[in-house]
């Protein structure tokens, strides 16, 4: 646990600068360059995120069970789920009505997907990382919506785009819930309803 512990916080604190530290980064930025400051956080994240998977899976083995979720929550996970496959989605192209509407469509897909997670996982670790993802989009969502948005003024709205959007944010989900989740996590979202 210790390790799966130690990789979120590197992963979850190094998404949390603006959050947290907004001056630090811009200071940060300044000194060094954008192109640094992104490379130097792309390691810190990419370090953090494979002590987590790591970390993640040897704490599976022996986690507390806290509750066993019943058919109707892994439904509405499921259909949760397809709502943050779609918010995802909505991140680009800037376009498009889910982006223009939304502002910052990633961070509640992240929000969405936390919930749907923790709905339909009732171990303690599960309740751990969900939680602190939830958590930590709550926080990001906030913090968010105080900086300027980089749209234009008079953005269209193109049907195209989010009609291109919203398909592929189901065609996303339909891929993770039909094989992909059970390729890279090991469980299916489905089996759980059997």
């Amino acid at each position: 646990m210790a390790l799966f512990l130690i990789g979120l916080v590197i992963f979850l604190g190094s998404h949390s600068t603006r959050i947290f530290a907004e001056s630090w980064r811009n200071n940060m930025i300044d000194r060094i360059g954008e192109v640094k400051w992104k490379g130097l956080y792309t390691i810190i994240s990419l370090i953090g995120f494979i002590i987590m998977v790591i970390g993640y899976g040897q704490a599976r083995q022996s986690t507390v069970v806290l509750w066993q979720p019943n058919s109707f929550l892994i439904y509405i996970a499921l259909v949760l789920n397809l709502i943050a496959f779609i918010f995802l989605a909505g991140s680009s192209p800037s376009n498009n009505a889910i982006r223009l509407k939304l502002k910052h469509p990633m961070i509640l897909g992240v929000k969405v997907w936390a919930l749907a997670h923790l709905l339909s996982n009732g171990t303690l670790v599960n309740l751990i990382l969900f939680g602190a993802f939830l958590i930590w989009a709550v926080l990001d969502f906030r913090s968010a919506r105080k900086r300027p948005v980089h749209t234009p003024e008079k953005a269209i709205v193109s049907t195209k785009a989010t009609v291109i959007t919203i398909a592929s944010g189901i065609i996303l989900w339909i891929i993770f819930i039909f094989g992909l989740h059970q390729y890279l996590i090991g469980v299916s979202p489905l089996a759980q309803l059997s």
